[in-house]
């Protein structure tokens, strides 16, 4: 600010005090000599020339900061839905973070009402997103068959949703905040579905469910989320990319049915009803 600029603002507030007083108050009686303020001009800098498949490093992606969502927000989200009609309600018209700014479709999930699984992916891709389906791509065809290798399956005793239900841009890994406010719709969907046992998918739903990284450490290795026992396991586009973890991911199924007829029976011939 110049010093002119100063001196005007000064005499503006003397004059209007003087009238609201009826006289000249005495911070005012004095005169003071203003000076320019200095601004500091930092040098110019070069510009970092761009990588030779010009893809930007991940830490020099700038984008859109999230809303934050308050804790009595998320409460108050929690208390509004109460079936699975209003959490896909909610979700087809959510905007809270900036998933929602590219999407085609958001996908809330798909499955049996009472599932003896639920299964948490990362995200949508994009067959997903063109859809509205989860697991729809060929990653959703290897999951079809790798449920149907232990008698599970979306149409019968399975509910399929992910972490977040938007699209990534490019398909890459949702940022922490965006699992952190897309979080609310999965703790919902696992209040309604009460399902006996989850599969978590790969890092993201490990992380999200059991609060831990490093799914080829603690793939097979069960945990507990919401009183549920959750078994952490390679996502199929994993199995896609590296074939060598089809047998581990073959293993951690088997380990799973078995607990699945620990906890309900022998479902696998039909014995489990749901409640």
């Amino acid at each position: 600010m110049t010093a002119q600029e100063k001196s005007s603002i000064y005499n503006l507030l003397r004059v209007s005090a003087s009238f609201e007083c009826g006289y000249t108050p005495a911070v005012f009686q004095r005169e003071i000599t203003f000076n320019d303020d200095i601004v500091q001009v930092s040098p110019p800098t070069e510009k970092a020339p761009a990588s030779e498949n010009n893809e930007p490093k991940k830490a020099q992606i700038q984008e859109k900061p999230s809303e934050n969502i308050s804790a009595v927000s998320q409460e108050k989200t929690h208390n509004e839905m109460n079936t699975l009609e209003d959490v896909v309600s909610r979700v087809l018209v959510c905007h809270d973070c900036r998933l929602a700014d590219k999407r085609t479709h958001a996908v809330p999930g798909e499955g049996v009402e009472n599932p003896l699984v639920l299964v948490v992916g990362e995200g949508p891709g994009h067959d997903e997103d063109v859809t509205g389906r989860p697991f729809v791509g060929a990653a959703g065809q290897l999951l079809d068959k790798m449920l149907g290798a232990i008698q599970l399956s979306r149409h019968t005793n399975c509910f399929i949703a992910n972490v977040v239900k938007c699209r990534p841009p490019a398909n890459r890994t949702p940022l922490p905040d965006e699992a952190t406010i897309c979080r609310k719709y999965l703790e919902v969907q696992i209040r309604i579905l009460k399902p006996k046992a989850i599969l978590a998918m790969g890092n993201t739903a490990l992380l999200s469910l059991l609060g831990r990284t490093g799914i080829t450490r603690l793939h097979g290795v069960f945990g507990e989320a919401y009183g549920i026992p959750v078994m952490p396991t390679f996502h199929p586009s994993a199995l896609l990319r590296d074939v060598s973890k089809k047998r581990p991911a073959w293993e951690d199924l088997k380990l799973f049915r078995k607990r699945l007829i620990e906890i309900a029976g022998d479902y696998t011939n039909g014995a489990y009803k749901m409640q």
